[in-house]
């Protein structure tokens, strides 16, 4: 459904632009009572292609946060939202990233140190390791 809703706005802002061209195109080239039947007509079609894009936007799935919709009725603009948004996500990663790090610091340290106290398991610490992207050098 929805991209059917999709393929038909699509389809009806390109006759919307092809209205307005043929429109621009009479208006530059009016010569006679002919040219003024064809704005005329043209201008009819114009406006039944945008009653007909009006009607079809509206079966297009839109979805706008609640918390932008709150953003904007307190009187504050959305792409100041945005870039909170966008700062509060990077801040995540940032913090995200460390922790990654840590943890692979600490896998390495912890294999090297099973390795070396333990030789029974040597073969199999080395492996888990490797195979977690660590390295027991």
């Amino acid at each position: 459904m929805a991209t059917t809703a999709v393929a038909d706005t699509t389809l009806l802002l390109k006759e919307v632009i092809a209205n307005l061209y043929i429109l621009v195109n009479n208006a530059h080239g009016y010569q006679d009572e002919q040219t003024k039947e064809n704005i005329a007509n043209e201008i009819k079609r114009l406006v039944s292609n945008l009653i007909d894009l009006c009607q079809t936007s509206q079966r297009l799935p839109t979805y706008i946060p609640l918390d932008i919709i709150e953003y904007v009725e307190r009187s504050r603009n959305p792409d100041i939202y945005t870039r909170e948004f966008v700062e509060l996500i990077m801040r995540y990663n940032q913090e995200l990233k460390g922790r990654t790090d840590a943890f692979a610091s600490f896998r390495d340290v912890l294999g090297r140190e099973m390795y070396s106290a333990i030789p029974e398991i040597q073969t199999e610490v080395r492996n888990i390791v490797e195979a977690a992207g660590g390295s027991l050098r």
